[in-house]
């Protein structure tokens, strides 16, 4: 298995980080991408995608925190990744409406400098969006000539919204929400969900899926969301594995 979206650098996880990373390990986790949020979260990445062989790392501003990261641009995001070739991805950036910690105009403007930055790399942007599916939708498509390699991560999204970035070419991420009761909408949008485009995530320490829900999330707990989205997706859990460990070195661009 693989967890394409954790946070190793955030409480109660670094603390505590070979024990995490054992018990991935001993779970069938093969390798970990470990998301950037801020400078100090890439700078904690650094040190640990240096430590562990099997964890990657990306560099970008949650759109939580954009206002205060104003002057990291594209040129600062594409000298940052060349720091290190270890950092596979863009992000974690887009558009989050729902808390408004950074206004609008200021989320959108690094969302698009993050992607400008991507294309140059080659690199997936590892998109968040929350009650911003058609602002979302179309900066992505004003750049769909340049064919940027998109991963929308943490889907919550309409089957609306999810059949309009599967036509951008995206890769859908889902996570332990798909395992909640009242989850019910979206395992029925996680089922349109493409096999060769699917990936699944933790997002640890956030979002611990059932029956782990109301503890702190880890990777290993990714074993739920898989066994749900196999049932889900009326394959075996065995292939839902294949499938979404493949997705992900094709996106990535990795060997296996």
């Amino acid at each position: 298995m693989i967890d394409s979206h954790c946070h190793l650098d955030h409480s109660p996880l670094y603390e505590k980080l070979d024990q995490i990373v054992n018990r991935a390990e001993s779970s069938g986790v093969e390798c970990l991408l470990t998301i950037s949020t801020t400078l100090r979260s890439f700078e904690m990445i650094k040190r640990i995608i240096l430590k562990y062989k099997n964890i990657y790392g990306s560099i970008g501003i949650h759109p939580h925190e954009t206002k205060d990261h104003i002057n990291v641009d594209k040129k600062k995001l594409i000298l940052l990744r060349n720091e290190n070739n270890k950092i596979i991805g863009i992000g974690e950036t887009g558009l989050d409406f729902y808390y408004q910690n950074s206004e609008k105009l200021i989320q959108k403007k690094k969302f698009v400098e993050h992607i400008e930055a991507a294309i140059d790399l080659d690199l997936p942007i590892i998109v968040h969006s929350r009650n911003a599916e058609i602002d979302t939708f179309n900066i992505l498509k004003d750049f769909s000539s340049r064919n940027p390699k998109i991963l929308m991560h943490c889907f919550t999204g309409s089957s609306d919204f999810l059949e309009k970035m599967l036509n951008l070419g995206a890769y859908i991420s889902l996570s332990g929400i798909i395992t909640f009761n009242k989850s019910k909408e979206l395992q029925k949008t996680a089922s349109l969900v493409p096999i060769d485009r699917l990936l699944i995530e933790t997002d640890s320490p956030y979002l611990a899926p059932m029956p782990k829900r109301g503890s702190a999330n880890e990777p290993s707990f990714i074993k739920y969301t898989a066994n749900k989205l196999a049932e889900i997706k009326q394959i075996s859990y065995e292939n839902l594995i294949v499938y979404t460990s493949n997705n992900f070195y094709k996106l990535f661009s990795l060997n296996q």
